[in-house]
């Protein structure tokens, strides 16, 4: 229907490229504004005319021309209001949504897009911090794969680093092997923090802690054995919640994978003369750039974050030959990030362009922000079992017959969590408060899912119907204002989802499905489905399938799932 106003508008407007037209026509917010709108405003400079002016001439032109898809169509100020005859612009919505798989593309055939998500730091516990950058990134290689995209999942996991050493000198100064063994992560966090409390009375112990990093750095067997320790106690904790979380990853190549390849760094960029020695350690100077200098060797000679990034970016170019590199951090790491790719640059290759670091912001329970030295620590995993036994809590409640109460709760608690952190754009913070997150009435994930819910009672009621099969549906009983509000908002996911690629930004989706949601329930109530009538039965359970299937598919792009009952 936009290709054909686009084309009747056209024909009266020879200022303006089909192109700028199709551009400028938008949907307006009210109903009574018409199905489209187009704006005269671009058309005053051309025509020597006041867009009021402009709007009716063309108007006028257009309702002689009595178009049998246009009902009525209005001049109000500078806009054409149009609107469609309501049965033909039902069915031709409802055509395109009911298509299998809507919303899906092939745009990124061909094309592979690698996103470096998660990275916890090893022998650290999994805090609510990480959970943004897991959720986020989990999001965002699910909407580049609806849109065709080959997509390398990367766990760049922090499992190398000066870190380790204190966590070495840790362990042996204050740790014991039963503790660790019986008590895993929660023992090795006790320990890094009590370094931490230590070195500020006794700086020397910092000076220990590189000298045993510098000893994995060279391979030193002591070192590294109780390293690939600490690293298997993080994974087994880390792959728990991953699990609960419903997330995978096509590889675990963390910084340590890349150990072996920082000396070609180091190499590239002295053959290309860009390294200078600065003290002892050898920097990248990047001052005319407006940034600190990029530092690539410390003193001692060990390597740094940037090395193993850009070890890490060699490695990726030339083993998944990516056309977009997307790295799911901190807002805090944008400078090191800006650093990194400007030094790409420097070396020569045109692919820096694919380059982007996707920041987001903190993450604080009742003010509080998050951080590993001190202890001020929210485990992921403890908020998403207290959301989801809050959930068990309510369902008990509610529904207390209702089968499956934990697989349910368990889908809702972890649902509730993952669209509270994406119901906003990416940057602001998130703050958890858990009457909001757990709301069934508010904007929230329990919200959208029980809408999910409510489609397939409605199907269970009318008797599991097959209206995939019912091809025959009178569009006359669909151009109830209601219905046609939430079909309209339906056709909008396919452009939804490439906005939200495009932008990097989950929350895109998930304000869609929330209208998609709040437009069926004013639906719901305003249209009885099963009725006695089959023809408007069949149509109504029609739109149902669509609404159905587009919040299950709009939520699945945001990493929720969705419970037939709740």
């Amino acid at each position: 229907m936009k290709d054909r106003i686009t084309e009747v508008l056209l024909q009266e407007i020879d200022a303006l490229t089909k192109e700028e037209i199709e551009g400028l026509l938008e949907v307006p917010k009210k109903a009574d504004m018409g199905d489209y709108a187009f704006p005269c405003f671009r058309l005053a400079k051309a025509y020597r005319k006041a867009p009021n002016l402009i709007s009716q001439e063309i108007t006028e032109k257009i309702r002689e021309k009595n178009y049998d898809f246009i009902e009525k169509i209005e001049n109000v100020g500078g806009y054409i209001n149009v609107f469609l005859d309501k049965e033909g612009y039902a069915k031709s919505l409802m055509e395109k949504i009911c298509q299998d798989n809507y919303g899906s593309s092939d745009i990124g055939k061909g094309k592979t897009v690698c996103i470096d998500y998660s990275s916890p730091n090893v022998a650290k516990n999994f805090h609510v911090g990480h959970l943004r950058t897991t959720i986020i990134g989990n999001s965002l290689y699910k909407i580049f794969d609806k849109l065709g995209y080959h997509v390398e999942r990367i766990n760049h996991l922090g499992d190398w680093g000066t870190q380790f050493g204190k966590l070495i000198v840790a362990y042996k100064k204050w740790g014991s092997k039963e503790e660790v063994e019986e008590k895993g992560i929660e023992e090795l966090m006790k320990i890094y923090v009590k370094f931490h409390e230590e070195a500020e009375k006794d700086p020397s112990l910092d000076d220990q802690a590189r000298e045993w990093f510098v000893k994995m750095e060279q391979g030193d067997e002591e070192a590294l054995s109780i390293w690939q320790w600490f690293k298997d106690i993080s994974l087994v904790e880390y792959k728990r919640i991953y699990k609960l979380l419903g997330i995978e990853f096509d590889h675990y190549t963390g910084e340590s994978f890349y150990r072996d390849k920082t000396q070609a760094v180091v190499d590239t960029l002295n053959e290309h003369h860009l390294l200078v020695e600065s003290d002892g350690a050898y920097i990248v100077p990047l001052d005319e750039y407006n940034m600190a200098p990029c530092l690539i060797t410390k003193k001692d000679g060990s390597s740094i974050y940037a090395t193993r990034d850009l070890a890490a970016l060699f490695y990726r170019k030339d083993t998944y030959h990516f056309d977009k590199c997307l790295y799911v951090t901190g807002l805090e790491q944008k400078l090191h990030f800006a650093q990194v790719f400007k030094v790409i640059e420097l070396l020569g290759y045109d692919w820096y362009k694919d380059l982007d670091h996707i920041p987001y912001g903190l993450v604080s329970m009742e003010g509080g922000k998050l951080s590993t030295r001190s202890g001020n620590v929210i485990y992921a995993e403890e908020i998403l079992h207290e959301s989801i036994s809050k959930i068990y809590e309510i369902i008990n409640e509610k529904n207390p017959d209702l089968p499956d109460k934990e697989k349910v709760s368990r889908i809702v608690g972890v649902g509730a969590i993952i669209f509270n952190d994406l119901y906003n754009q990416r940057i602001k913070d998130v703050i958890f408060n858990w009457d909001k997150i757990l709301n069934f009435d508010g904007e929230t994930g329990p919200y959208v899912q029980y809408t999910y819910a409510r489609c397939a009672s409605v199907f269970r009621k009318a008797g599991n119907v097959d209206i995939d099969s019912v091809k025959d549906i009178d569009y006359k009983v669909l151009t109830e204002e209601s219905t046609m509000a939430l079909i309209k908002d339906i056709e909008r996911f396919p452009a939804v989802i490439q906005d939200a690629a495009n932008k990097y930004e989950p929350f895109i989706i998930s304000r869609f499905v929330m209208s998609v949601a709040q437009h069926f329930n004013k639906f719901y109530h305003d249209c009885q489905i099963n009725v006695d009538d089959e023809n408007v039965k069949m149509a109504r359970l029609k739109v149902v399938r669509a609404a159905m299937n587009t919040l299950k598919d709009g939520l699945d792009l945001l990493g929720i799932s969705c419970p037939e009952q709740m």
